[in-house]
């Protein structure tokens, strides 16, 4: 008998023998169970019929934590168990149920924890499905108001398994019983109504369990009334919630998506609370990492912020960026304390020295500088890099700093003398650097896809580990074993190593685009990485389970062009769709999609055909119809993102640059490529084809433009003069006096400035000054006689060819200006910004005729009167269209 009974436990844990001996079935015989149990008529229905007898005997409170229980998937302590409940149960009450429980073997202890046997979480977990869809129903909601079907503050995890076994079963029973959508909408909506016309608000999750159904039903709620619900573990984030009213209602615990442009860089304050992130929208954010939540967000950096630090005892934040600025931010209320200046370049790494007294910085003038905290004096320049310093990094004692450069090298040196002490030169690309917790080991990643391990004493490499098929734009070791090494890639992965063996333990994936930033908590337990897919994940990185994901959302108006007749206007977006606009009004007649990522460039195929033509950061060219807004064919070839594109003038051929380096030809119709172009030693921003289309343009970080023969590849003149990275080029025959009959090219910087060129000799006619920040766009006017620049300082500007003279400022915007262009019959002007909006203007006058707008996430979305929101989370809401 003793045999049968462990082949019994064996095959179901224990838990049917357990269940037997409470049923009272067989009169209480083992043997007589056992024998119908071998005879295969004991199945799992005959456990569940079982089980439905002792939960139908539970008491109210008993069956509320086997309901908590199932829906939290994971041992539950009794604390967490009961702030779940929304009726108040006294802690005597609930041990007593606990304990009842534990008698009957409904419910199991696991340490401090509670959690339930597989067949019983199954059992209940699909009782409650069936309950909510009787409720829905019938228009009885009681378990839909007792329990949260989702969990939106929960792990990210847990909360997938949850979506996937209750409440995607639950959208399928209702699509299988009302057939339509707009039938499950309204018997929704009957709920929602009824909530809405009682005399007194309840405090329960009836309202957020409705919105994670319309969510994951897709329903559209535009104008539905939730004011002055309880609105509990909703998860709204990328959920259109357009005119819907949320006035007076309580949101504490439900989720939104954040304004999160490309986020660069997150780190943990040394005590663990907080989280600061910084981003493209030149912001500073911090988070409280228990809860999620924004807590404030700290501005005054006017470009990109790249780099963020907390100081050791958690009370500073410092941030840097590309306005060659130091920002130092006091933690506690987010205002700005003081400022360092004297960069001549972007900023791309600061770290404080282990006592506080002092913060180092790398910047892209090639120098380090070492800095007094109290004082914000400069201390100390550090120089013998040839190119841009990417990354700073102090020894644990505070000696040492540690470089990393575009020159391939890696620096060390005296932090008191400046002198340095090793150069390091086994990368054969750039390189970023992080120190060992006992200051023995260096870490260095590299755009060559390896990460090195270095002897501080004596120079040596130890090991290198290769694995990533991309660059490694980020390394740290765990705080408390050393041995372990994290590694944010290019190829949109996270490693975990063993470096001491050379062995990849994991590989964390679930980012759709470049891991750039990747930091430990304090204690070692979690990961924080930062992806260009504008998400913020928080890894349990020993079982790969990701436990938190800020998301973000924008819709920045990137590229635009307009089709030759000029009746079209297409607006790129990095919310990764492409707006199609008729003429000169507000009215979006076509969103086109099918891009995985940001859309930065897109162009109309010259002639009388509606095709156009888009470039990605998810690495291809779309071409589309836009009869249809279908796409009808995808280039593929580059293996980085698509910056720019443009059409020769016959339309016959599409030219393509890359975050790769290269510039690539397409036939057309085709869609082969018939030619690569390298020289370019680094990303290509800006291609231009001339008017006669023999000639190609092509503008790249590298600060140079080169000229290339479109028929052989041949590149004909590489053009030197801009100071920093070249982001646009544009072609034009000129018809002016000054210039008439000569091939003009015009092409803007992030040094500020533009510049106009003779594209034939390669002389640089003009310098154009004006603009305070980066130039990202330039384009003539179809006469050549004008000249339109969009910039980082949100202006826009029209100058004199033949002057150079700025004759106009455009002013309006209130984000960076990305794009510009010229109505074909040169009367308007259009420029797109990050903003989110699409401005016209009129040439000769600069005044504003037009802004185009597409709603926007949580466009009209009232949020007068609403609890549990901060101020910092009120801002988001109302950037992503909320009004209060």
């Amino acid at each position: 008998m003793a045999s049968i009974e462990s082949s019994l436990c064996r095959k179901s844990p224990g838990l049917e023998h357990r269940v037997f001996r409470n049923s009272g079935l067989f009169n209480g015989s083992l043997a007589e169970f056992l024998q119908v149990f071998q005879q295969g008529a004991f199945i799992l229905d005959d456990i569940r019929e079982l089980l439905a007898g002792q939960f139908e005997r539970l008491t109210a409170l008993e069956q509320g934590i086997m309901y908590w229980l199932a829906i939290n998937r994971e041992p539950l302590t009794i604390q967490n168990l009961q702030a779940d409940f929304v009726c108040g149960t006294s802690f005597k009450e609930t041990l007593n149920a606990i304990a009842s429980l534990q008698r009957r073997s409904l419910v199991e202890k696991v340490e401090n924890s509670l959690t339930q046997q597989p067949v019983v979480m199954e059992f209940v977990t699909d009782h409650l499905i069936e309950q909510a869809c009787e409720e829905i129903s019938s228009q009885t909601p009681k378990s839909l108001k007792t329990y949260a079907l989702v969990k939106a503050q929960t792990q990210d995890y847990i909360q997938d398994i949850q979506i996937r076994l209750i409440l995607q079963p639950i959208a399928e029973r209702l699509i299988e019983q009302f057939s339509s959508l707009e039938l499950i909408a309204a018997q929704l909506t009957k709920i929602l109504v009824d909530q809405q016309q009682q005399p007194r608000r309840e405090i329960n999750y009836i309202a957020g369990n409705l919105l994670n159904l319309f969510r994951q039903l897709k329903i559209d709620i535009t104008g539905y009334d939730f004011s002055g619900l309880t609105i509990w573990q909703a998860n709204l984030q990328d959920m259109p919630l357009h005119q819907v009213n949320f006035a007076d209602s309580d949101l504490t615990q439900s989720t939104f998506t954040e304004t999160l442009g490309n986020i660069l860089s997150a780190n943990f304050s040394p005590d663990g609370l907080l989280l600061a992130t910084c981003d493209t929208d030149c912001n500073v954010r911090l988070w409280e990492v228990k809860t999620g939540k924004l807590l404030a967000i700290c501005q005054g950096h006017t470009n990109w912020v790249r780099t963020v630090v907390f100081s050791p005892d958690s009370t500073v934040l410092a941030s840097a960026g590309a306005d060659c600025r130091i920002r130092f931010w006091n933690v506690e209320d987010g205002a700005c304390l003081r400022t360092c200046t004297g960069h001549t370049n972007e900023i791309f790494s600061i770290a404080f020295s282990p006592d506080g007294q002092h913060l180092a910085s790398s910047s892209g003038d090639s120098t380090l500088r070492l800095w007094e905290l109290d004082t914000a004096y400069c201390l100390q320049t550090f120089e013998g890099h040839s190119s841009w310093v990417r990354s700073v990094a102090f020894s644990p004692d505070g000696q040492t700093l540690a470089s990393g450069s575009d020159d391939k090298t890696i620096r060390l040196w005296n932090c008191t003398t400046g002198k340095c002490l090793k150069v390091l030169t086994d990368h054969t690309s750039w390189t970023r650097v992080a120190f060992s917790p006992n200051g023995q080991i260096l870490a260095s990643s590299s755009g060559d896809q390896t990460v090195k391990l270095w002897q501080v004493e004596t120079g040596e490499c130890l090991r290198t580990l290769i694995g990533h098929r991309g660059s490694i734009y980020s390394v740290a070791f765990h705080p408390t074993t050393p041995a372990i090494l994290a590694s944010g890639s290019g190829d949109n992965t996270i490693k975990l190593w063993d470096w001491e063996r050379g062995e990849s333990i994991k590989t964390l994936q679930g980012h759709t685009n470049q891991v750039v930033s990747v930091a430990f908590s304090p204690n070692g337990g979690t990961l924080v990485c930062v992806s260009l897919d504008q998400t913020v994940r928080l890894w349990d990185w020993r079982t790969g389970h990701c436990l938190k994901t800020w998301y973000g959302h924008t819709d920045w108006a990137l590229p635009i062009a307009f089709s030759d007749d000029g009746q079209f206007l297409a607006s790129g977006s990095s919310d990764k769709s492409i707006k199609i606009w008729q003429g000169s009004t507000d009215t979006c007649v076509r969103v086109l999609q099918g891009h995985k990522d940001f859309i930065y460039t897109v162009a109309f195929q010259p002639g009388a055909s509606r095709v156009l033509a888009s470039g990605s950061t998810d690495q291809t060219v779309r071409l589309w119809d836009l009869e249809s807004g279908q796409c009808f064919q995808i280039l593929q070839g580059h293996t980085d993102w698509v910056f720019t594109l443009a059409f020769s003038p016959d339309g016959r051929t599409l030219v393509t640059g890359s975050a790769d380096n290269t510039i690539k030809l397409w036939d057309l119709p085709t869609g082969q490529c018939i030619n690569t172009l390298t020289g370019h030693r680094e990303k290509i921003f800006g291609v231009a084809v001339s008017p006669e289309g023999r000639m190609i343009a092509s503008a790249s970080s590298d600060k140079t433009i080169k000229l290339w023969d479109r028929q052989t590849g041949e590149c004909l003149k590489t053009l030197v003069g801009h100071g920093n990275r070249v982001y646009s080029v544009d072609f034009v025959r000129s018809s002016s006096s000054a210039f008439e009959g000569l091939l003009l090219l015009a092409s803007g910087s992030t040094d500020k400035t533009i510049k106009l060129w003779n594209a034939e000799t390669g002389e640089c006619l003009n310098t154009f000054r004006g603009h305070s920040n980066w130039v990202f766009s330039v384009a003539f006017s179809p006469d050549g006689q004008r000249l339109i620049s969009g910039s980082h300082d949100q202006t826009a500007r029209v100058w004199s060819v033949e002057t150079g003279k700025c004759q106009q400022v455009l002013m309006g915007h209130e984000h960076l200006v990305s794009a510009v262009a010229f109505h074909p019959q040169g009367e308007l002007m259009a420029t797109g910004s990050q903003d989110q909006t699409v401005r016209w203007w009129q040439v000769e006058t600069g005044r504003c005729l037009q802004v185009l707008r597409a709603d926007r996430l949580y466009e009209g979305l009232n949020i007068s009167g609403a609890t549990g929101l901060t101020e910092a989370q009120k801002l988001t809401l109302r950037a992503l269209g909320a009004v209060d």
